[in-house]
């Protein structure tokens, strides 16, 4: 029996624990390895391979949309699943357009998970039935063009990728010189973005940067 390389990344270690125990029960399954932020996330799916990355949308550094498009275009044959509490419209869309093969919800049963996990090995997409049926209708219409969204409304149309990690780390508090040192780039270059962004989002302060990032899913308030 060929098994099904998965890679597990969330930034709770009692999740990953209690995803790694269920999924192992499956003879045809096995997780080959975890991580808990973002930037991490990439360095562990060059280093292990994994045929199928179950992926939080909440991480730190780089949030889980940003990991999955970054590693889809490195490993355009790479299958993901995203494994979340958010049933939003918005998140779900995203993660389709990015080339998501599945979305399947924490509180799914472990059946859904391992359904989710053969699915997507086999090329297929799964979606958890608590999605509605209309989040799809809308996904489809809006690539036929049946469905027009306001600009400025999606942080993921009007930013770019760039702007997206710098806004994300703006808004978990570091500052430009941390940055710069976690991206590999100049204080300058950092500036440079940051001005942009405020420029495209109209929003001049870090205090409105950070309150945009927490209202469009780019951080999330834990509690």
């Amino acid at each position: 029996m060929e098994l099904i390389r998965v890679l597990l990344i969330d930034d709770h270690e009692l999740v990953r624990s209690g995803i790694k125990a269920l999924l192992e029960k499956s003879e045809d399954i096995k997780v080959v390895g975890e991580a808990g932020e973002g930037h991490e996330a990439l360095e562990c799916i060059k280093e292990t391979n994994p045929d199928v990355v179950l992926l939080d949308i909440s991480l730190p550094g780089l949030n889980g949309l940003e990991v999955a498009a970054k590693a889809r275009k490195d490993f355009p044959r790479l299958r993901i699943v995203f494994l979340s509490m958010h049933s939003n419209e918005e998140y779900v869309l995203q993660a389709l357009k990015i080339g998501a093969s599945g979305y399947v919800l924490k509180q799914s049963s472990t059946r859904e998970l391992e359904l989710a996990v053969r699915s997507a090995k086999k090329g297929e997409t799964f979606l958890s039935p608590a999605i509605s049926n209309t989040v799809v209708s809308d996904y489809m219409a809006r690539l036929k063009g049946g469905s027009v969204r306001k600009p400025g409304a999606n942080p993921y149309e009007i930013l770019t990728s760039r702007q997206r990690e710098i806004l994300q780390l703006i808004a978990e508090g570091f500052s430009s010189k941390e940055i710069a040192q976690k991206l590999g780039l100049s204080i300058n270059t950092i500036e440079v973005h940051r001005a942009n962004l405020m420029d495209r989002l109209n929003i001049h302060d870090i205090a409105g940067l950070v309150r945009y990032a927490i209202q469009t899913g780019i951080i999330e308030v834990k509690g």
